[in-house]
């Protein structure tokens, strides 16, 4: 089943009679469990592609179906609803509040959500134990190592239970061990829960554990396939 279904999808951005086109007529698919890195250089429109998928923005033209629902042409209010419940976010900056320790961090979404402290401060913690971090919910963000934090930040973008995971560059500020360490948890995630997930990076190695590439140039899908595949066509 399409957990993503894009069908001519475009994007604009206007500074005043200035029209800048970013995304060209794209056409996408994902199915549930699928691991796909989206890849482009600088203005090939990736982020922008990334924003539309997590409902942060609007396209100009074309459909947008996600989980079995059209949201194309939903309201601000809506989209920020079917995101509370559909898509985990993950950034490269992690986006800890440093006020709240590691547990309180992690259940902000569910309070959000409306559930009680104490119900969700039990689904934090089981959320910190899936990410290896169960000892460390009393401390703060500062305490903690860069990809301790992405590990946190990880856990809550799944406190919900969403279907859909979109990381955003999320190895960018850490060492290559500490990639490799959170990369093996992603693809863990992807593996044991079935969790769809969608990175976009500019870095080969970290799209090599996805098993589905896209790359967009100039605002257009120009390769989507398998990540091994589309190395061995550069070669050819």
């Amino acid at each position: 089943m399409s957990l993503i279904e894009l069908a001519g999808i475009s994007k604009s951005y206007r500074n005043g009679d200035v029209v800048t086109p970013v995304l060209h007529d794209i056409d996408l698919r994902v199915q549930q469990g699928d691991y796909l890195a989206l890849m482009g250089p600088s203005g090939s429109g990736k982020s922008t592609l990334m924003n539309l998928l997590g409902l942060l923005d609007r396209a100009d033209g074309g459909h947008y179906q996600l989980n079995g629902q059209d949201v194309t042409d939903l309201n601000a209010a809506q989209h920020a609803g079917v995101r509370n419940h559909t898509i985990g976010f993950v950034f490269q900056s992690f986006n800890l509040l440093k006020r709240m320790n590691v547990l309180e961090n992690v259940a902000l979404p569910l309070l959000y959500a409306g559930q009680g402290r104490a119900k969700a401060r039990v689904r934090a913690q089981e959320l910190l134990e899936q990410v290896g971090l169960a000892d460390l919910g009393h401390r703060m963000p500062n305490q903690l190592s860069g990809g301790q934090q992405q590990r946190v930040a990880i856990a809550r973008a799944l406190v919900n239970r969403p279907p859909l995971l979109l990381a955003d560059e999320p190895t960018g500020n850490l060492d290559t061990r500490t990639t490799g360490e959170v990369l093996d948890l992603i693809g863990h995630l992807n593996r044991a829960q079935g969790l769809t997930i969608v990175v976009v990076t500019h870095e080969p190695d970290v799209a090599a554990h996805a098993r589905r590439l896209v790359r967009l140039k100039d605002g257009r899908v120009v390769y989507d396939g398998a990540v091994a595949e589309e190395a061995t066509e550069k070669v050819q």
